[in-house]
């Protein structure tokens, strides 16, 4: 169960962090946002704010959408004949259009629709008690739709192809970003809680408890000069050192030289096994003032992007479903996480957040990566694609995606459980 909770309360916080990106800036860019959803499947709740965007909480806790005006497929649709309930304004204006045949208002007025323009001369036209009328249709009218779910209707001028193309670009490159500082912010806490950030410049050390070292006599920090003939300058220095030294060996002993109060002594360590490479059972010092655990923050986080972007690289080159993971293969992680305390957490919502974020960058049409490319092609050309085109090369883009995502789940579940 605890897994479970991790699990949702991670991976919610990260698609949370990463849609509010696209909703201010869309905000800020113009664009109406219709609808801010967290969780997916049929609404919980609902409330329309002061800026015309419908807030929903649903019942499903994994993910959650901005819905652009004029985004996708996002648009109102109303079939001929259908009917329908229009609330009007004192100034006659149609100001609600209730398609869900709940009765909200008790002085609505019923209609069978025949024509409708909702984005650009905003009409409503349909028979009333057998008498065909028109009506004008406030720029701030909402539609109740068939789940019950009022949104604004959504005039050209705030749709998102009306947008300026900067606009446009840091839209959809804000959702990245928010999961790149949310990675970024969750390392700051973690390096607070540790009370310093790793510093791998030098070759103090701490000594772990029941390590190797520390079952030889060594104290809680060591400077480390040497094991066996190579110098110990950093942490990289170490590993390498460590590595040269247990290089094709069985139960290898290492002489370690370690400088204390001016002086240096040698001790000879064996080394435990640890998935197939021999520690020595230390760790990094660490540098606790302010200025290098705040900028620790970006540089761990920097440090975590460059390894994802060369498992990336690996990946594109070396094909192999066993190096992806999807949801199965993140619960999984989740649970291993919850297991071994907050700080493993959070270390692991850092690094699901930068995941994702260099995730959604691949230009695939179906990511925000695909949409930065057609936003910087519209630049070139100085005209967007055609909405047919657009349409046609997102629709592949997802197609490539619910293909990748079934393959990768079905391997997670192989994987893991059988």
């Amino acid at each position: 169960m605890i897994g479970l909770l991790t699990f949702i309360l991670v991976f919610g916080i990260i698609v949370v962090v990463h849609e509010f990106g696209h909703f201010y800036f869309a905000k800020k860019s113009g664009i109406l946002v219709r609808e801010f959803a967290i969780g997916m499947g049929p609404k919980i709740f609902a409330h329309i704010g002061k800026d015309g965007t419908a807030y929903t909480i649903r019942i499903l806790p994994l993910g959650g959408y901005v819905r652009m005006a004029g985004w996708g497929d996002d648009a109102t649709e109303i079939k001929t004949g259908t009917p329908v309930s229009l609330t009007l304004a004192e100034d006659g204006k149609v100001k609600r259009i209730n398609l869900s045949g709940k009765k909200l208002d008790q002085t609505a007025l019923p209609m069978q629709v025949t024509q409708f323009d909702f984005e650009d001369k905003l009409f409503i036209k349909g028979l009333v008690l057998e008498e065909e009328k028109t009506f004008a249709v406030d720029r701030d009218a909402t539609v109740v739709e068939a789940d019950g779910t009022e949104v604004r209707i959504a005039p050209l001028d705030v749709q998102y192809q009306n947008a300026s193309i900067w606009g446009k670009l840091i839209t959809n490159f804000a959702g990245p970003m928010n999961n790149f500082i949310l990675g970024v912010v969750v390392f700051w806490i973690l390096i607070f809680l540790q009370g310093g950030v790793r510093d791998t410049q030098t070759n103090l050390f701490h000594v772990m408890p029941e390590g190797a070292l520390a079952k030889v006599g060594v104290a809680e920090t060591a400077q480390i000069t040497k094991v066996g003939s190579h110098e110990v300058k950093n942490w990289q220095d170490l590993i390498q050192a460590v590595e040269a030294g247990t290089k094709d060996k069985t139960a290898p002993t290492l002489d370690v030289t370690i400088s204390e109060n001016g002086s240096e002594k040698q001790v000879t360590v064996t080394p435990e096994e640890n998935q197939g490479r021999y520690i020595l059972g230390v760790q990094p010092g660490v540098k606790s003032d302010f200025l290098s655990m705040f900028v620790g923050g970006f540089t761990t986080a920097a440090d975590s992007g460059l390894r994802i972007l060369s498992a990336l690289k690996n990946l594109i080159f070396h094909p192999d479903l066993n190096k992806l993971g999807g949801p199965v293969a993140i619960f999984k992680a989740s649970s291993d996480a919850a297991k071994n305390g907050i700080e493993n957490v959070l270390y692991f919502l850092a690094m699901i957040s930068i995941n994702i974020g260099i995730f959604n960058l691949i230009p695939i049409p179906a990511l925000d990566g695909g949409k930065i490319v057609l936003n910087i092609l519209e630049a070139i050309r100085r005209k967007p694609l055609k909405q047919e085109i657009e349409t046609y090369v997102t629709m592949a883009g997802v197609v490539i995606m619910v293909v990748l995502m079934l393959a990768v789940t079905w391997n997670d579940i192989m994987r893991l459980f059988f």
